[in-house]
Order: structure tokens, then sequence, then C-alpha cells
């Protein structure tokens, strides 16, 4: 069957056709289903259906448009990551005991797509937790790459990134601590944004069975995914802005505008290398040859700087506050073992590691002490983004790898131009950006030798979004953005 010719299409591409009238959206919302019914049995990344709903939310759409109204998401077909809460579906994480659980209203962010007119299709694939880079649980299976079924789509919005590979409409939602919408835009070669912290509220993206109320959970973040760079910065306009119970009492969004509009103007550090974790030759090759059209462009591009923060350092205090956060969830068991081994830790072991299970069993006093490292961190970036208005570097050190559902991931192993590497140790690359709140947009770059997609990620200084969105469109346009995967490409 010849795919439609809506298939692979931006947002704003639909959005100007609806308005235009050479599509409605029913013909839209069909033409996903019909792709997903079609292709979904082999790739799995819609996991919970609402296909009733989205109908009926798309033919409410088409009689607005006939009335005249304009909303930003008013028709397009829209996938949700399954951590979100929508009224009247399962919420589950991935949890098996939660597969009965049902929250009874929707989350904020969703609340904002169908007032902006989104077309929800359905549920996204997650890991267990959110707490892989691969996309499986016991309830819903595994969600497989597109351009490769035997490979990890990345994780933990695999599910998500699977979706907009395939074809199953132009946006999804996603969210991020340990690069859980960077790594699977990167392993699909489609495009995410990892918004500033706090600038999309969380309310609703909630563990089950807890309630929904807005909370901050340190350097998790929610934020939009999509197949062009533009649709990112469409999908974050309806999702950014304080919680109007909360924040949003005393306080307003105001974005300041990217730093520049054409490349020439941008100042940019290019980072392929890391002294704890390397990335691949597939990697470095597509940051050089990106490098290279960025200087023929006229950009300003640096390779080296020394206002980059250390690079060790960061990467083994964020290793420490993430395991400290997400340590407060694990099972006794595996805090008792974590207590265990970092009491074995000689002080003199720096390793990633060691950091992780320093992080897991820290005391309240040791992460005050952090925090205040985090703050000087900060202070350089700052410094930082006085001389560079964006830094380019890599959001893993490989393409996506084949499914390795071992259950301990730190004796799992991750194969770098032929070396072993800590699966976990995979953490330093998205967490550049995570650690210190900044905005990062994942672009994809192309395919490898072996067809597999590549990318970079581009990180912005704080609250400024708007600068790494508009150089990813920039790029997309000078050097071409998301290529189909050929089996799906029907």
């Amino acid at each position: 069957m010849a795919r439609s010719e809506w298939s692979f299409k931006s947002a704003v591409e639909l959005s100007a056709a609806l308005t235009a009238k050479k599509v409605s959206a029913v013909e839209l919302t069909q033409d996903a289903i019909d792709r997903i019914e079609r292709h979904d049995g082999k790739v799995n990344a819609i996991c919970v259906r609402d296909f009733d709903r989205a109908r009926s939310a798309a033919r409410e759409a088409d009689v607005a448009l006939a009335r005249g109204e304009r909303k930003p998401l008013l028709g397009i077909p829209v996938t949700v990551k399954e951590s979100f809460n929508i009224a009247g579906l399962p919420t589950t994480w991935g949890w098996t005991p939660q597969k009965d659980f049902k929250p009874t209203e929707d989350a904020l962010s969703i609340s904002r797509v169908k007032n902006a007119g989104g077309v929800i299709l359905g549920k996204t694939n997650v890991p267990v937790g959110l707490g892989d880079w691969q996309s499986y649980n016991d309830i819903y299976g595994t969600t497989n790459n597109p351009y490769d079924l035997g490979r990890t789509p990345g994780g933990s919005s695999g599910g998500s990134s699977a979706a907009l590979a395939a074809g199953y409409g132009p946006l999804s939602l996603g969210s991020d601590i340990g690069g859980s919408l960077r790594v699977p835009a990167f392993h699909c070669g489609v495009y995410a944004h990892k918004p500033t912290y706090n600038l999309c509220p969380t309310r609703g993206h909630t563990p089950p069975p807890f309630p929904a109320v807005p909370m901050e959970r340190d350097m998790a973040v929610i934020g939009p995914m999509a197949r062009s760079a533009a649709d990112l910065a469409l999908l974050l306009d309806v999702m950014a802005g304080p919680d109007p119970v909360d924040l949003g009492i005393g306080y307003k969004l105001a974005l300041p505008d990217a730093r520049h509009d054409k490349l020439k103007d941008f100042r940019l550090l290019v980072i392929d290398s890391h002294p704890l974790l390397p990335a691949n030759a597939d990697i470095r090759g597509a940051i050089e040859t990106l490098a290279g059209r960025l200087t023929g462009a006229g950009a300003d591009v640096a390779r080296e700087s020394p206002l980059f923060p250390d690079f060790r350092e960061a990467s083994r205090l964020y290793m420490r506050m993430l395991m400290s956060f997400l340590g407060a969830f694990f099972p006794p068991d595996i805090l008792a073992g974590a207590r265990a081994g970092a009491a074995q830790l000689s002080p003199d072991d720096k390793s990633l590691a060691a950091e992780r299970l320093r992080g897991m069993t820290s005391s309240h006093q040791a992460w005050v002490f952090d925090e205040g490292a985090r703050a000087g961190l900060r202070a350089q970036w700052r410094q930082l983004f006085r001389t560079f208005d964006a830094v380019i570097c890599p959001i893993m050190p490989t393409p996506a790898y084949p499914h390795d559902h071992s259950p301990e991931q730190e004796k799992r192993r991750i194969n770098i131009d032929g070396k072993d590497h800590v699966y976990p140790d995979q953490l330093a690359w998205p967490g550049i950006a995570t650690l210190t709140g900044l905005p990062a947009t994942a672009v994809p770059l192309g395919l490898s030798k072996d067809g597999l997609p590549v990318g970079v990620q581009i990180i912005g200084p704080f609250l400024e979004d708007r600068t790494p969105l508009r150089l990813a469109e920039l790029i997309e346009r000078e050097f071409g953005g998301f290529t189909p995967p050929p089996l799906f490409n029907d």
C-alpha cells in the first residue's frame, strides 16, 4: 500500500494544509491510525490506543476549522509517552502492579495540548520506571527501532521516538532526566528538546498511584519530540509556562528571542570527546562534517575552550546527584546492597560507577554540598555563554545497539570502537545539560555507514531555549534533517 502524502509531513505543514482545506483533521487522524494498524505489530511503539476519542476530537477540529478557528495544534495528530496521565487510560510507568491504574484527570501538559486542538492518538511505550535507554516492560513488551528491529529505539521515551520515525503523527510528548528525550530522538533520527529545568510544569507526569500535584523533581523535565525542528518550538510553546495553581499565581513566561537568525552570526563551541567516555567513529565523523558545514556557512566555530567546565568533575557530580534522587525510590534490598558496596569503595576510586554508588547512599548533608558545587558549575556555564551562543556535542557514544535486557545495568557493556565500557557510563553525555538544567535540542545528522541514525545535541543558555531551537531549524534547513526508515517509508 502506498503511503499517504501526509505521513511524514511536519506539524507546521499539516497545519497549513488544514487551513487551506487540502486535507481534513479526520483524514490526517485516520491516516495515522492506518499506519499504526499496518506497521505497529513490528515496531510496538503505541502501547495504549485511543482511536475512538481521537476520531471524535478530529471531527470536532474540522468543525472548528470550518468556523475559522485557529489554534496551534488544531487537528494535528499527537502521541504521548505512557508516563503522562490521560483521564481514562492506564498510566503504569511499566510497573506490573500498576497495570490497572487509570487517572481521572489529564496531566496539565495534556490539557494544554487538547486546548491547543491536538488530537491524541494514544500512549507510547516505556521501560520500567522510565529507567533505561531501551523501552520494554512485562505489560506492553518491547519497542523496536524502525531502522533496525533488532535494536533499541532508545528510552525512556523510546515509544515516542519510534512512533515519530514510523510516521504515526508529527508530534509526541516525552520526558528527560538521564537523556530520555534526547537519547531516543538520537537513536531514531528525530528531533527532541529538553527544556530549561522547570520551564514546562510536570503536574500529572506522576508515578502511579501518587496524586498529581505540582512538584519539582530534581533535574527531571518534560518536553516535545518531533520530526522537524520547527515543530519542537510549536509544541514547546503549548507545554511551557508556570502551573496556574502554583507558580503561575505570581509568574508569567517571557522567553527571550533566539540570539541570532542566521548561521553566520552564531558563535559555537563544538565538542566531540570526553575524557571518561569517548564517542565512536560514526559520531565523531558526523560532528566533524557538521563543524565543517557550519564553518562554511560563516559560523564562528571553536573546537575547544578553557571556559568549558571540567568534564570529569561535572560527570561525577551528575552521577552522584542523579542517583541520590533516583535511589530514594529503590527497594530496601537494592539500597542495602548499595550501602555495602559503597562502604568498600576506596576514597581514590573516582570511576563513574563508584560515584553512582556514593549517590545512591549519600546523606542529605552530602547532597547539600553537591548542590553548592552545582551552583558553581552553573556560574561557569553562564561565563561560557558570554563568549559562545551554544555548545554542540554528542548525545550518546554510539548509534542504536542490539536489545540487551539483562537485569543488572551495571553489568551490561557498550562497545565503543572495539572497547567495552560500562553501560550506565553513557549518562555522561546527556548529563552535560541535565545537571545544570540547561536547554538542549537533539538534532539528527543522517545515517551511519550501517544505516543507523546519528546526531548531536545543541546546548543553550539557561532559559534561552529559543537559541538552540533556532539553530536546530537552521541546520535542518541548510543541511537536511529526518530521513524516513526504509522499512516504514510506505
